[in-house]
């Protein structure tokens, strides 16, 4: 089972003890470190890989939100402060939760349950991110379709066609759930039809060409679709 490695930062002695007395309490995290100053995080950070990174805003030198803003490997972080006016600027820098002083281990648990939540999040990103290719079956067999080889996919009632470089395969299954089984490559353009974005070679705000084939871009899809042709 993996543990969260875990820094705490505040200027006040107290409130890096009840900190480390809540992460105490998690039996997934570990402390690394406390750290009086941001500078002194800087040094630890240097020589140790943080997951999660409780960090006060209000402490000398250098606060807390300036601290962040320069860290060039950033970890996952939750501001702990006793001052609520840092709220809208802690979200601009995408922090996990921003919990107020004093900071029950109720409200604690809270914050930590939202790291675990992102935390499952990016290893499914990167679990899609490394497959290459997916086994449909076709005829009574299982056959193997790599993922640069799809040219875009097309919904016909309870089967689909899948439109590769080589030909077409038809399979029965429903298109929703097939997307579920893709990358980020593939872009969902209308009710009927998903297309492999690296194969697009033209779009407007109707349709997309991939070669010499127009496929049409669905009001419902319209907008999430011509975002991610654009990213």
């Amino acid at each position: 089972m993996k543990k969260y490695k875990c820094l705490i930062v505040d200027d006040e002695e107290l409130a890096r003890e009840l900190i480390a007395t809540h992460v105490s309490q998690l039996p997934d995290f570990e402390i690394v470190a406390t750290c009086a100053s941001a500078i002194e995080a800087s040094s630890v950070l240097k020589k140790k890989t943080i997951d999660l990174l409780f960090l006060d805003i209000e402490m000398p030198v250098l606060k807390g939100t300036d601290f962040l803003k320069n860290l060039a490997n950033k970890p996952k972080v939750i501001f702990t402060t006793a001052h609520r006016e840092y709220a809208i600027e802690s979200y601009e820098l995408n922090v996990v939760d921003y919990l107020l002083k004093p900071i029950t281990f109720e409200r604690f648990f809270k914050a930590v349950e939202k790291f675990l939540d992102t935390q499952k999040t990016e290893q499914i990103i990167v679990e899609k991110e490394e497959q290459t290719h997916i086994f449909v079956q076709s005829n009574k067999k299982n056959i193997k379709v790599l993922f640069t080889d799809i040219l875009y996919i097309e919904s016909i009632k309870d089967y689909i066609k899948i439109h590769t470089r080589t030909g077409m395969l038809l399979i029965k299954h429903g298109l929703t759930t097939f997307e579920e089984k893709l990358d980020n490559r593939f872009v969902r353009i209308h009710r009927s039809y998903i297309v492999n974005s690296t194969k697009v070679t033209a779009f407007t705000k109707q349709d997309v060409e991939i070669g010499k084939i127009e496929i049409p871009i669905g009001d419902l899809y319209k907008k999430n679709a011509l975002e991610r042709l654009k990213a």
